[in-house]
């Protein structure tokens, strides 16, 4: 059974950091896809970020690209997202989802596994 546990979220004043970390389980192999997905009333759901496992690859939505970072601990089958320069329009509710096989996009509906969301908020 696929289980990804999220941590990590809070509160941060502007221009502020925050690193949220999904355990992941259950995956056979390495032929899958890991992401985070946000989602807030005004956008809607987003996708941010997914690294493809089987050859390390990261990919970024343009809105947070530069300020954002992805990346795993192969040891500890953990994903990270290293979030740097928030601003108010990053509050939202923060998901990590995965699916089995490589897919880049940034449509969230791709995913077939779903951690439970965690809140960032960002306060000016």
């Amino acid at each position: 059974e696929v289980q990804l546990v999220v941590s990590g979220g809070g509160s941060v004043q502007n221009g502020g950091s925050l690193r949220l970390s999904c355990a992941a389980s259950g995956f056979t192999g390495d032929d899958y896809t890991i992401g985070w997905v946000r989602q807030n009333p005004e956008e809607g759901r987003e996708g941010l970020s997914c690294l493809i496992i089987n050859d390390g690859s990261t990919h970024y939505a343009d809105s947070v690209k530069g300020r954002f970072t992805i990346s795993r601990d192969n040891y500890r089958d953990t994903l990270y997202l290293q979030m740097n320069t928030l601003n108010s329009e990053d509050t939202a509710l923060y998901y990590c989802a995965a699916r089995v096989g490589v897919v880049v996009t940034r449509n969230p509906d791709v995913y077939d596994y779903w951690g439970q969301g965690t809140l960032v908020t960002v306060s000016s």
